[in-house]
């Protein structure tokens, strides 16, 4: 039997948006696209979430459902003496609080809340992109490399509330690292 691990954890943050924001020159601004801060989300098993951008398209299906620790942020603010950040920017679909997630690359998780369960799979590293300089503050792509959350693949159908929530893992997590930037490949460079 494989050990699981429960961590509570909070769901502070779902966002949806049926379009991309973030595309084009940075100079040029983020486009006006609609987006929700959701009290809960429907996801579909091998889709993502009903009514976001990635929802269904083949070149998503393994990233379809984004998640961010909010104390990434929080650090990443506090490092570069600006004021808090509104996560809802970042343009990741789930934000949490206490969630160590970088131990999750590679593995299947649950994240349960109001009774309801949704499988996941954290494929891979959810890279910043060079907007974050834009819409966030000077310094923040550099600063969210290695700490910009996770891209997962949905493996259930299942209801995401806002609000309390466990997250079960199939490896011990630290949620005390979840501000901590994780370790990036070493530069080839000299």
């Amino acid at each position: 039997m494989t050990p699981s691990y429960r961590y509570d954890v909070e769901i502070l943050h779902l966002l949806v948006s049926p379009g991309h924001a973030y595309f084009g020159r940075a100079r040029d601004g983020a486009a006006d696209v609609p987006t929700s801060d959701a009290g809960q989300v429907e996801i579909v098993n091998g889709k993502g979430i009903v009514g976001d951008r990635f929802f269904g398209k083949a070149a998503h299906m393994d990233a379809a459902v984004t998640l961010i620790a909010i104390e990434a942020l929080e650090a990443m603010a506090a490092e570069l003496g600006v004021a808090s950040f509104d996560p809802l920017l970042t343009r990741r679909n789930v934000v949490l609080r206490g969630a160590h997630l970088a131990p999750l690359l590679g593995e299947e998780f649950d994240l349960e809340s109001r009774g309801g369960l949704v499988r996941l799979r954290a494929g891979r590293p959810a890279h910043p992109c060079a907007w974050m300089e834009r819409v966030l503050a000077p310094g923040a792509h550099a600063a969210m490399r290695g700490r910009g959350g996770v891209r997962c693949q949905p493996l259930s159908d299942g209801t995401l509330h806002r609000g309390p929530a466990v997250l079960i893992s199939p490896v011990p997590l630290e949620p005390e690292k979840a501000g901590q930037a994780t370790l990036l490949r070493a530069s080839r460079l000299p």
